[in-house]
């Protein structure tokens, strides 16, 4: 199946942007464009000049098999919801569970109480290796996200042991002002979209982070598929 750019995508679900955009009113030709193979090595310059590791990939197959062999046999992991990693696979990779990990996630929902539930929730940013998709990508290398509770940002600067971001070629824009536009203009409309569907209730940017460089040696891996994946 292709987005609405043309493009083609990988496995689509119910919640993938094709599916969302009837409503949302964003503008696709501006916000979800695949760049050119220049573009692309110009950014992924960029951004491992900010000590940040960068895994480029043709396919969503190639990007998933990408991020099962980063995370080793027995690890915690953790995710916060992500298009993207649905995707590529990862959520049926995780219920394979071929390495087993140790799943925080699933440790957070088998949890009844309310209260120890959110305090799981809160202990989870800080797993050991901690996965998320990415909102927007700066051609100068900065990497945003935006959440409306910070539960999948919190671990972004400094929580997690390692943290590996997922993200297609599409959230590529010029400029970290055009990053955060992107954010309000394109993937909160179809977030609203998708938040309605799922839970009810619409959505907000309550937090906002902008990876600008890593401190930490091998701390970051972006996982970047020259696909439109996510949104």
């Amino acid at each position: 199946m292709a987005d609405a750019t043309g493009q083609q995508m990988a496995k689509p679900t119910e919640y993938s942007a094709v599916n969302l955009l009837k409503d949302a009113g964003v503008d696709t030709e501006r916000w979800n464009r695949i760049p050119d193979e220049a573009t692309i090595r110009k950014t992924v310059e960029a951004i491992e000049a900010r000590n940040i590791r960068v895994i480029l990939t043709d396919t969503a197959q190639k990007a998933l098999s990408a991020v099962v062999d980063l995370i080793p046999e027995g690890a915690e992991v953790m995710n916060g919801y992500s298009t993207t990693l649905v995707e590529m696979g990862y959520d049926r990779a995780l219920e394979e569970n071929r390495k087993g990990w140790r799943d925080y996630h699933a440790t957070i929902t088998a949890e009844n109480d309310t209260e120890k539930r959110h305090a799981l929730r809160r202990k989870s940013v800080a797993a050991e290796y901690f996965l998320s998709g990415v909102q927007a990508i700066a051609g100068s290398g900065e990497l945003v996200a935006c959440d409306k509770t910070g539960s999948r940002t919190g671990a972004w600067p400094h929580a997690a042991a390692h943290l590996i971001l997922v993200s297609g070629v599409n959230k590529i824009v010029p400029t970290l002002d055009d990053a955060l536009r992107r954010c309000r203009e394109y993937c909160l409309p179809l977030e609203n979209q998708r938040a309605q569907h799922a839970y009810g209730v619409g959505s907000y940017i309550g937090k906002h982070v902008i990876l600008d460089r890593e401190e930490v040696d091998g701390r970051v891996t972006l996982v970047l598929i020259r696909q439109p994946l996510g949104y």
